[in-house]
């Protein structure tokens, strides 16, 4: 059985060579629209904003660009950013009803990540190992929420401007942030960004990375970051986490648009595979 999967542009993963695999684009919106597509200049764009001083936002897809993306395909999954931070989930979900109406007797499901970023590419990666299992739709659907209960995302911030710009931050909180020269390091929680610890210096910011995943039961699985011009940091998270956990199976890519607006520069987004996440409520519409 052959799944076409459609993630909207939170994922960082564009295209994938060779495989059955579409995303549907987030938009940027400042003193213009940057479309978060592979013809996107995203180092332009992220010097553009730098320079930028008036007000910016991001948009999600439309019905009509998801319905786009499904193509003509029997079974669909789709992958999107937590409902509880923008519109991409619930414009998934009228697409899959009115492509159900549309072509019965074909299947469309929507996951919502309650993520952002990696965690994604962690469900999409699940998807396919159930494809490649011959797994029927039902089956895989059923594995696949199942899996999602053992996913954690962690994220490292140095800037959090155009977070509490947009409301996902608390104003007051990235201020100090920003003038006392403060990292944070946050989960996702039920869809939401909380807040967790405002380790001081790149040290001791790695350590608060790993302490924090192995309380959330990682054991060397898989581990997927995705991060804003943060190269080098993720990097030295990812020899710490060897160190400790040599058979991690673990996978990097730069953020694209959505991801690099919210990260900012020398931000980073880790997904992992760990305990029971009883924050991962993803209901069935």
């Amino acid at each position: 059985m052959s799944y076409r999967i459609v993630t909207d542009s939170s994922s960082n993963v564009l295209t994938i060579p060779g495989e059955n695999y579409a995303t549907v684009p987030m938009k940027i919106v400042a003193q213009r629209e940057y479309v978060d597509d592979p013809r996107l200049d995203l180092n332009q764009m992220l010097e553009d904003l730098k320079a930028y001083k008036g007000k910016s936002s991001s948009s999600c897809p439309n019905v009509g660009e998801w319905l786009d993306a499904f193509g003509d395909d029997e079974y669909i999954f789709g992958v999107t950013i937590t409902k509880h931070l923008s519109g991409s989930y619930n414009a998934a979900v009228s697409a899959a009803e009115t492509y159900m109406q549309e072509h019965p007797g074909r299947k469309v499901f929507i996951f919502d990540s309650l993520s952002a970023g990696p965690e994604l590419m962690l469900l999409v990666e699940k998807i396919r190992a159930c494809e490649a299992a011959g797994d029927d739709f039902e089956t895989t659907k059923a594995k696949v929420l199942d899996y999602h209960n053992h996913v954690h995302t962690l994220f490292t911030l140095d800037s959090l401007p155009n977070l509490a710009r947009n409301g996902r931050v608390n104003l007051a909180v990235a201020k100090i942030a920003s003038v006392l020269g403060i990292r944070v390091v946050g989960t996702a929680e039920g869809g939401q960004l909380a807040l967790a610890h405002k380790p001081r210096g790149h040290r001791k910011m790695i350590q608060t990375i790993v302490d924090m995943m192995k309380e959330r039961g990682f054991a060397g699985g898989r581990l997927r970051v995705s991060h804003c011009r943060a190269e080098e940091a993720v990097l030295s998270l990812r020899d710490a986490v060897l160190a400790q956990f040599p058979g991690t199976n673990f996978s990097m890519e730069p953020t694209t648009a959505l991801c690099s607006y919210y990260a900012e520069e020398g931000g980073f987004i880790i997904a992992m595979e760990g305990s029971f996440n009883k924050e991962n409520d993803n209901h069935k519409f």
